[in-house]
């Protein structure tokens, strides 16, 4: 018991002693690395001061260089500032100089300008006493003049006044009388101005449609196929398209005859797609036509747009331009229908700019006016009268309206468009060969006027000129004398006037051509 009591004894105090022992060391560690953290701190505070010192160097030196280029960049400026400061001293001692030397000119144009008012005031007053003088003569020569003549001045007055109106009223009269004259012979040689150079200026192609269409076959062979068992198939195409088909002994040909130039077309292009397609019976046939008619009717529309477009037409109604595309399968007196009236447009375009009428108001007028022409149904009103309705109805101007119904006189013209439109239609109308029927009469005219003036005694030779609106007569001058003449030129309008039908004017201009022939040997 005791021997343990020792040995734990002893272990306390040996436990004592090793844990002095270990703070000791631990001490003895600790001032060591107290020791070398002082002096690694000394190490670390030299190189900083000494890389402080190079730093704080090397921004001096920054700061050195800094302001030196700061003070160079003001002196700059300072010496721009007074540079700039001389040159307005300068310019400032110019105007001053410049302004003084202008000073003394003012004064000395002011003091001429008092001597020339003081020489005119001078004159004035001058003036005025010589005007006083003059008045006081010529009171003392109207006394002397009321006593020769024995009447007051105011009684002499009066009589001579009125022998002035008497005279002025003359010479007004004759004046006045002149002025018509001139007037009239100007206006017809401005009307007439204007209707050659519209004229000239609108050229057009002349195109003459017939009834027939000729349709060309590869070989006589499809001619077979076209007429069918029995005809079956001409019978068909005949009923589907109301176009008569004639096949007879022309070669490689076969001939569409319809009044109907739509109707036609749509047999011309059904009978192209059937022989090219091959298939040709009765059921194909139909669906080829219906199909073709209706591209017919997209091609119309076509048409239309594409025409009011060239003439720059804005604005038209959907069913007008229909009816303007319809114009192109339409024909009067053998005369495209589209053609005349594109042609009258741009006829009435010229005209109203010549006349000074709005020419965009005219192309339209002139464009519509046989709209009525082209109706869907047939109908006995006048077509002039039809067009003027489609137009009302939809949406045209009032004065277009007039111009087409008033073009062939049903109605009354309330405007200047609607001669300008019956004049230009009369105008395309009446191109030689423009229309079948006008081509004829044309030549017959021509004819007809030229023996009119051989009718006459003293005639040598007669022209027809000018498409027949000049009659152009050479007289032979021992039958005929100057009397004569102007008087033969009156006979022989009055005549044409009387027994012909005729558009517009005949000017007839009668020549007489006096020569002196001698020959020296």
């Amino acid at each position: 018991m005791e021997h343990t009591v020792l040995l734990f004894i002893v272990g306390v105090i040996a436990l004592a002693l090793g844990f002095l022992a270990a703070k000791m060391l631990e001490r003895n560690n600790a001032s060591q690395m107290i020791q070398r953290a002082k002096k690694n701190a000394q190490g670390i505070l030299k190189e900083a001061k000494s890389e402080g010192e190079a730093i704080k160097k090397d921004k001096i030196l920054q700061a050195k260089e800094k302001f030196i280029e700061l003070k160079s960049e003001h002196e700059k400026v300072i010496l721009s500032r007074d540079k700039k400061m001389a040159d307005a001293e300068k310019r400032i001692r110019d105007k001053e100089s410049q302004l003084g030397s202008e000073l003394s000119k003012t004064k000395k144009l002011n003091q001429a300008a008092e001597d020339k008012i003081k020489d005119y005031s001078k004159r004035v007053e001058y003036l005025e006493k010589k005007q006083h003088e003059i008045d006081k003569m010529h009171q003392n020569k109207i006394q002397q003049l009321e006593v020769i003549s024995g009447l007051s001045a105011d009684d002499a007055k009066e009589q001579l006044v009125e022998s002035l109106k008497d005279q002025a009223r003359t010479d007004a009269m004759a004046h006045i009388q002149g002025a018509m004259e001139e007037a009239k012979m100007t206006a017809e040689q401005e009307a007439k101005k204007i209707i050659i150079n519209t004229i000239q200026r609108i050229g057009t192609e002349e195109a003459v449609e017939n009834c027939v269409s000729v349709f060309n076959l590869e070989s006589d062979d499809v001619k077979g196929r076209i007429i069918g068992r029995e005809g079956r198939n001409i019978r068909a195409i005949e009923a589907a398209t109301g176009v008569e088909i004639i096949v007879d002994d022309t070669p490689e040909a076969i001939i569409l005859s319809c009044f109907d130039s739509v109707r036609r077309e749509v047999a011309r292009l059904s009978l192209h797609k059937l022989v090219t397609d091959g298939r040709i019976h009765p059921a194909r046939i139909e669906e080829v036509v219906k199909k073709t008619t209706k591209q017919i009717e997209q091609e119309i529309l076509e048409v239309g747009k594409r025409t009011v477009i060239d003439l720059g037409i804005h604005g038209l109604h959907p069913e007008l331009i229909k009816a303007v595309g319809r114009m192109k399968y339409r024909s009067s007196y053998g005369q495209n229908l589209l053609q005349h009236s594109r042609e009258v447009a741009k006829l009435c375009s010229v005209m109203a700019a010549e006349l000074g009428v709005n020419p965009k108001l005219a192309r339209r007028a002139g464009l519509l006016h046989d709209i009525g022409k082209v109706p869907d149904t047939e109908t006995e009103t006048p077509h002039a009268i039809l067009g003027m309705e489609w137009a009302e109805k939809h949406g045209e101007k009032p004065d277009v309206c007039n111009a087409i119904g008033a073009h062939h006189d049903e109605i009354e013209m309330k405007s200047l468009l609607a001669p300008i439109v019956q004049v230009c239609d009369a105008i395309s109308g009446a191109r030689p060969g423009a229309r079948r029927q006008v081509l004829d009469s044309y030549i017959q005219r021509l004819k007809d006027l030229e023996d009119i003036a051989f009718g006459f005694n003293g005639v040598k030779k007669a022209y027809a000129i000018q498409a027949g609106r000049e009659l152009r007569v050479i007289v032979e001058s021992e039958k005929v004398n100057d009397d004569k003449a102007s008087a033969l030129s009156f006979e022989i309008s009055q005549k044409i006037q009387t027994d012909m039908t005729y558009p517009g004017q005949v000017k007839v201009t009668v020549i007489r051509e006096t020569r002196a022939v001698n020959i020296a040997k």
